[in-house]
């Protein structure tokens, strides 16, 4: 008889005619695994939970014992003086300290606070301002001057003081 449970689940996977792949195939344990666990060589094993949770599937897909499985694989590890695998039990503290006293005053935060929106706000509006002074340079550099000369005569009520045509007295110019 088998003396160690990766033993015990080849033979009876053999007995079965079952291959490494199918199990692979019905439990999704990965073919590298399954050979871990047949030569007992469970440090290529994640380690802890999966490790049971491995032995179990293995064992429920080749029929044999599953609570028999899980008995022999910690008889395995306590025979051969083997760290258990159970979940870490000890409380962890976190490093994130959150529990110690704030060591700046709250009105300083606020104070801050309104500082850096009031910056911001500045700076927003100065960027609006120069957008809407850009934009009305743009629209009267597009927009035709026209420029109208008088020649040599003076306009008094519409009329020209010279004696001539008032065609010839008035010249359009456009730039």
């Amino acid at each position: 008889m088998a003396s160690s449970i990766g033993e015990q689940l080849r033979l009876a996977r053999e007995e079965r005619g079952i291959g490494l792949r199918d199990i692979c195939d019905q439990t999704r344990i990965s073919v590298h695994y399954l050979e871990a666990i047949e030569t007992n060589d469970y440090k290529r094993l994640p380690g802890g939970v999966f490790n049971r949770s491995f032995i179990k599937a293995y064992a429920r897909c080749v029929g044999y014992d599953e609570r028999e499985a899980i008995e022999g694989y910690t008889r395995y590890l306590r025979e051969h003086g083997e760290t258990s695998d159970e979940v870490n039990t000890t409380p962890m503290h976190s490093k994130v300290y959150t529990e110690t006293p704030a060591t700046r005053s709250p009105w300083l935060t606020v104070v801050l606070a309104v500082l850096i929106l009031a910056v911001l706000t500045a700076a927003a509006l100065a960027a609006l301002h120069w957008w809407q002074k850009r934009a009305s340079r743009t629209l009267f550099r597009n927009e035709p001057v026209h420029e109208l000369q008088v020649s040599a005569g003076s306009l008094y009520n519409g009329h020209t003081l010279d004696s001539g045509s008032q065609e010839a007295d008035y010249e359009a110019v456009l730039l």
